[in-house]
């Protein structure tokens, strides 16, 4: 069983250019060809109207999600994710860290092939500290007994290098390795990417098969992050 599954910080859909047109996201994942994305720094709805994540699930022909972490001058802001597969379940882990902005893991829970498989969308803190101290809450949160089955956690870990939090999500898990596939390996930022921030963790029978940076003129302008894009195939009966 294959899904193509892909992380992307949007940035609330304003590009390097100053431009907010989410139009512009919805054609350079369009270009991937996702079963399923993880998206960060969505712009939820509000006094100006609907989500933007609305707008990129029409546009993609897919169902999205928000996971609102915080009020953003009126609309909801947080986490969400588009499926091209039935959304089984949806819940949000509280990551926040007294004295620093909201932060929530997403799970998404979604069906393939009469299988559950379970999708945490993260986007963590940027302070030292505060890192390290949600990647263990994080680790609490995979281990619910209810998240039972295989398990891909993507987003935005905000490590401009390896660090604490990315070390222990690694100790814990499966981790993709974009040597094998991938010279330029870098995620941020968007124009001339210098560091890798977007990160894709997983566990449970599942081999990578490929992953991508695709680098074309509208990745580099649509956001400050480029997305990643891995084809995973679950090794699972029935």
């Amino acid at each position: 069983m294959l899904l193509r599954i892909a992380t992307y910080n949007v940035h609330k859909c304003r590009g390097l250019d100053g431009r907010t047109h989410p139009g512009r996201i919805a054609s350079v994942l369009k270009t991937l060809n996702p079963d399923l994305v993880a998206l960060q720094e969505v712009v939820g709805a509000g006094p100006r109207g609907k989500g933007q994540e609305e707008e990129l699930a029409s546009r993609m022909g897919m169902e999205g999600v928000l996971a609102p972490a915080r009020i953003l001058r009126g609309h909801l802001y947080g986490n969400a994710v588009l499926s091209r597969l039935p959304i089984h379940h949806h819940r949000t882990y509280d990551l926040t860290r007294k004295g620093h902005e909201p932060r929530f893991c997403q799970r998404v829970d979604v069906i393939l092939r009469g299988h559950r498989i379970q999708i945490f969308n993260v986007h963590l803190g940027t302070a030292v500290k505060e890192r390290n101290w949600q990647a263990e809450k994080l680790l609490a949160c995979l281990s619910d007994p209810a998240a039972r089955g295989p398990k891909v956690i993507v987003g935005d870990f905000n490590e401009w290098k390896k660090g604490p939090a990315t070390r222990l999500l690694a100790e814990n898990f499966q981790s993709l390795d974009l040597r094998p596939f991938l010279k330029w390996r870098r995620t941020y930022p968007g124009m001339f990417p210098i560091f890798h921030l977007d990160h894709i963790y997983y566990d449970g029978p599942i081999e990578i098969m490929h992953a991508e940076v695709p680098r074309t003129l509208s990745s580099l302008l649509a956001s400050d992050h480029m997305p990643l894009v891995a084809d995973l195939h679950l090794r699972l009966r029935g």
